[in-house]
């Protein structure tokens, strides 16, 4: 999975929403669909277009299939995320330390 995929998948509101259903646990679509103003067929083609994506997996229970958040296609999607949270830790610090140098050599 590619960040881009992750990110265009979620570009969507209604698709994000189906996704954030899913935060605190799996659901079958009857239960991500109940109070959603989209059909359940809609929230199915959702469901389908995370999973492309790589951040829903599915399991069947019976006749019914469950969907969950894919913990790797979302470690995948952090990873990229991080890299920025990274960055700028680092760009702070940096900063912090020249504003020390300056303050020691200045006496204040």
């Amino acid at each position: 999975m590619t960040y881009a995929i992750a990110l265009t998948a979620l570009a969507d509101p209604s698709r994000r929403e189906v996704f954030q259903r899913l935060k605190s646990g799996p659901l079958a679509v009857a239960e991500i669909a109940r109070g959603m103003p989209v059909s359940r067929p809609a929230v199915s083609q959702h469901l389908k277009v995370l999973k492309d994506a790589g951040l829903v997996s599915d399991r069947s229970v019976g006749t019914r299939r469950i969907y969950y958040i894919d913990p790797h296609g979302l470690a995948a999607l952090r990873q990229w995320l991080d890299q920025f949270w990274d960055d700028a830790l680092d760009r702070f610090q940096a900063e912090a330390e020249r504003q020390a140098a300056i303050k020691q050599e200045s006496g204040t």
